[in-house]
């Protein structure tokens, strides 16, 4: 998975995004991008899939976009989220999902 040369100023910066620009509940687009390896890219696509089942019309099931030369995935997953908490814990399971595998 691609890194920020600084997660923990990656996650700062976030939460003040999340509380400057949106009013909660409210939908939130998770992205994701991964090497492109299709081992990889098989075992996060069940292991998401399994754990992320979409419960009303505005949260989709989990897309997976190859870059243009096929070396990167992007993962996206829309979900609802109750507050700014809910979606940073979900957005660091993720990503702890992702790298594990």
């Amino acid at each position: 998975m691609d890194t920020p040369s600084n997660p923990e100023s990656f996650y700062i910066n976030l939460k003040d995004k999340l509380y400057d620009t949106a009013s909660w509940p409210s939908e939130y687009l998770y992205k994701f991008i991964i090497k492109s390896n299709p081992s990889k890219v098989n075992k996060i696509e069940s292991a998401i899939e399994i754990q992320i089942k979409p419960v009303n019309k505005i949260e989709n099931e989990p897309t997976f976009v190859p870059n243009t030369n096929g070396t990167k995935i992007k993962i996206k997953i829309k979900k609802l989220a109750a507050n700014k908490k809910l979606v940073l814990e979900k957005n660091a399971n993720f990503r702890s999902l992702i790298i594990k595998l």
